[in-house]
């Protein structure tokens, strides 16, 4: 809902929801127009053209100022408080089939200047609309606990809002007055221009290098052709590969620098505006997670570096080699692993693997595939990465996708479905004001699907080295989602308590500092991984920076969905229908 956004990152937040780790993403970049259809999401479910799109927003445009007619009047009765509840979320769910298309149609190609019209024209009506809205979080904390229990005990119909109300009166020390809230929701026009010049630079305009290969390709490393390159067989292929994409980025680390620093102090000025002690604490209490939920996850990691650096040991005696270098953490170990997965292949591994959760949650991934809410290839212009957006309420979720042909790839479109059958059954479950879920739990469902897909893979191979290999791709896994991620969170943290001591951010000390904690987690200095000073600027290529304190939560969800997988996979009684029992949040 509107009332309980933080908008000042709208935009930023339904991105955050939705976008995942980097992975291995597809090279071999094509025309969308080259693209068979059955492979790309039909957007046709949300509007049938732009036309409809455009006419749709108009229509909610001119809608919007019936907000307006409920200010002052909140706590007046349980009724008033309803109606205005209601219309507001009437308007949240409408907007959020809007930018759903807007946002995709500028992914599926972030060189349209005309999709890209189109998302800078919701992100201007959303901020008018919180601005109309403004008053209503303020009148809300203005009231008494009793008078909010008295409105619920009155009328039953606002129990869909119990929550959304209860939290409100419990953040309301931070809440400002109508005037003030009215002034920061105008302020979002600005907030989230970092995060939109780093995905057009690096997506559309960053000119990545080419190299030519000992076999004699030539490839472009762009940062697919980068995520598929590091992880070629041959040593000295690797070692160019991550020279010439580190060293373009390195060109331009005082400007990736800037655009970083811009998005820090983007959260100083709201944490500060709203009286948090730090970025930290303003971000967390939107879901309302303990400080020390993240610290201790940073320090239990820290505390066991000698877990990973063991994994890297191993993998340094599998790979042959004297020394570990940074540029041979991708390299595969097992030769006989790197078999391609067509997609039809892939949906068939999947079905499969989702055995374990019955014949229901099955045929929604068959309708995934067959109703195009998946966009498979990766084509010029397109976004980088992979995600899952549930945020069309009414329709149903879809994915982007840079399928490559990999198990990674299946790994990935596996760990997306995770994200959408959560959405799906959110939705089909839930009323429009309650379906949405925590990013704090967001990653559960997406890890848990990993799992069953681990489990599947291995009841159904025999050889020992594409066994062997699987299990280092599982170890391989927990090295992404729960050391590197943590690796990401410190990072994240100590360049925004940093810019809080009013220290300086250049792009020179970003990388510094993030070459720090890259070399403590690999052990550089221990010998485990020999970390080039060139590669301090891969901070410069994480998009989860501009969505801050964001990546905590694949580690924290990670030991969540591993205990979920556990259960179901051992058949413990009642495992399948606790995680797919269809209870109201309200009720």
């Amino acid at each position: 809902m509107f009332l309980t956004e933080d908008f000042s990152g709208m935009w930023g937040l339904v991105l955050l929801f939705m976008v995942v780790m980097p992975v291995l993403l597809a090279a071999e970049v094509r025309e969308r127009s080259e693209v068979p259809v059955q492979y790309r999401w039909n957007l046709e479910d949300l509007y049938p053209s732009d036309a409809a799109w455009d006419e749709a927003r108009e229509a909610i445009a001119a809608e919007m100022v019936g907000i307006e007619r409920f200010k002052g009047r909140l706590g007046l009765s349980a009724a008033e408080m309803l109606a205005c509840l209601e219309f507001d979320s009437r308007i949240s769910k409408e907007f959020g089939r809007l930018r759903s298309y807007a946002a995709m149609r500028c992914d599926q190609d972030t060189r349209d200047s005309q999709a890209l019209g189109m998302r800078q024209q919701l992100e201007q009506l959303g901020t008018d609309y919180h601005s109309r809205a403004s008053f209503i979080v303020p009148e809300i904390a203005a009231l008494e606990e009793g008078k909010i229990e008295e409105f619920l005990a009155a009328e039953p119909g606002l129990q869909v809002y119990w929550m959304t109300l209860h939290d409100i009166q419990r953040t309301k020390a931070h809440r400002l007055s109508d005037k003030e809230e009215k002034i920061l929701a105008e302020s979002s026009l600005l907030a989230n221009t970092p995060a939109s010049i780093y995905q057009i630079f690096s997506n559309a305009d960053f000119p990545y290098p080419k190299l030519t290969l000992s076999d004699g390709k030539t490839v472009t490393l762009n940062q697919a052709g980068y995520s598929r390159y590091r992880a070629v067989p041959e040593r000295q292929d690797r070692e160019k590969v991550f020279q010439a994409f580190w060293g373009s980025l390195n060109r331009f680390q005082r400007t990736f620098g800037v655009q970083l620093y811009s998005s820090v102090k983007r959260d100083m000025f709201y944490a500060r505006t709203r009286h948090y002690p730090s970025t930290l604490a303003s971000k967390l209490d939107e879901f309302n997670i303990p400080v020390a939920v993240y610290k201790a996850l940073l320090e239990n990691v820290n505390q066991n570096l000698e877990s990973l650096h063991r994994y890297l040991r191993l993998k340094q005696r599998m790979l042959g080699v004297e020394k570990l270098k940074y540029s041979d953490v991708y390299a595969p170990v097992v030769q006989e692993m790197d078999q391609q997965y067509s997609v039809e292949e892939a949906n068939k591994l999947i079905l499969a693997a989702v055995e374990p959760m019955g014949p229901e949650y099955a045929e929604v991934v068959r309708r995934a595939f067959a109703g195009r809410w998946i966009d498979i290839y990766p084509t010029a212009g397109k976004q980088s990465g992979a995600y899952s957006s549930g945020s069309a309420y009414d329709v149903h979720p879809y994915i982007l996708m840079n399928y490559n042909e990999r198990y990674d790839d299946v790994s990935t479109l596996m760990h997306e479905l995770g994200h959408t059958l959560h959405s799906y059954y959110a939705n089909q479950t839930q009323p429009y004001a309650t379906a949405d879920y925590s990013l704090f739990v967001a990653e559960v469902a997406s890890t848990f699907n990993e799992a069953l897909l681990m489990n599947r893979m291995l009841a159904e191979i025999q050889e020992v080295e594409m066994r062997l290999s699987l299990l280092m791709n599982y170890v391989e896994g927990v090295r992404q989602t729960v050391f590197r991620q943590s690796q990401f969170a410190e990072f994240e943290l100590r360049m925004h308590e940093t810019a809080e001591r009013g220290e300086p951010l250049t792009g020179e000390i970003l990388s510094r500092m993030y070459g720090e904690i890259l070399k403590k987690y690999y052990g550089h200095e221990l010998g485990v991984c020999e970390i080039d000073d060139l590669y301090c600027i891969e901070w410069a290529f994480i998009p989860h920076f501009y969505r801050h304190y964001y990546v905590y939560q694949y580690a924290t969800s990670f030991t969540a969905s591993t205990m979920l997988a556990e259960r179901v996979l051992k058949q413990e009684a009642g495992a399948v229908e606790i995680l797919l029992e269809k209870r109201k949040q309200h009720e």
